[in-house]
């Protein structure tokens, strides 16, 4: 592999880790095995630290096709509890208000999902790394600032319903770049006239890439040292 040249690799982001965290070890690893001070390394598509799942990494001259991979159609799997919201609209915030569920039944779950396939609005959650005049909106939040966001047209290709254990649902949904699966979560309990807030998030795939053609982050040195011969001391790569 020539990862100068430019290489794309598959990962499976582990819970807690931000996508940062994968481009940083990785860059970190090739960096020091193939003796360089600098190699360019990019991630398509941020991952939340609460979310686990595919990520793809494009290294030197290869990462000029990020935006081909951001583009490709994302799988997730959603785990939703009904009845509570949260500020971020995941488990980072606590839960802020509470709603009655026991008008909600699978029936009425499948008939809601339902609603959201095809072309849709949606607004992004304020805890997110949309950018407001220069500053993330995340940052502004975490600050208790204001922050209004615009809504944006998006494409939910599919939604099925995986697991109903009211109050906690299971989903897949396969969309288009730019969704946010927090914010489809809150516009599904308001759908329901309850509330939801996701307590698990796995990106099963981009494109054609599966879980299963994805490395743990832990695997990087068993890989490189596979991959890539070792380097003398006085033998330079050339960036």
């Amino acid at each position: 592999m020539d990862f100068i040249a430019g290489e794309v690799l598959y990962f499976n982001k582990p819970l807690h880790w931000t996508s940062f965290d994968v481009v940083n070890k990785l860059r970190y690893k090739l960096s020091r095995r193939l003796k360089v001070k600098k190699i360019k390394v990019g991630h398509a598509g941020t991952l939340d630290p609460l979310a686990t799942g595919v990520m793809i990494l494009c290294t030197g001259k290869a990462t000029k096709r990020i935006d081909e991979f951001q583009y490709q159609t994302k799988e997730y799997v959603a785990t939703l509890k009904l009845g509570a919201t949260t500020p971020s609209f995941d488990l980072e915030k606590e839960v802020d208000a509470t709603y009655p569920t026991e008008h909600i039944s699978r029936s009425l779950v499948e008939q809601v999902l339902q609603s959201f396939v095809g072309e849709i609005q949606q607004v992004p959650p304020v805890f997110s790394a949309c950018k407001i005049e220069g500053k993330r909106a995340y940052e502004l939040a975490r600050e208790g600032k204001d922050v209004e966001l615009k809504s944006k047209t998006l494409v939910i290709d599919e939604i099925e319903l995986l697991e109903c254990q009211l109050p906690v649902i299971k989903i897949r949904v396969v969309c288009s770049k730019g969704t946010y699966i927090r914010a489809l979560a809150r516009d599904i309990g308001i759908a329901l006239s309850s509330g939801a807030h996701l307590i698990a998030l796995e990106r099963t795939r981009i494109g054609n890439i599966t879980l299963d053609k994805c490395m743990d982050p832990e695997q990087i040195d068993e890989f490189l040292i596979r991959e890539i011969p070792e380097v003398e001391n006085n033998e330079k790569i050339k960036v």
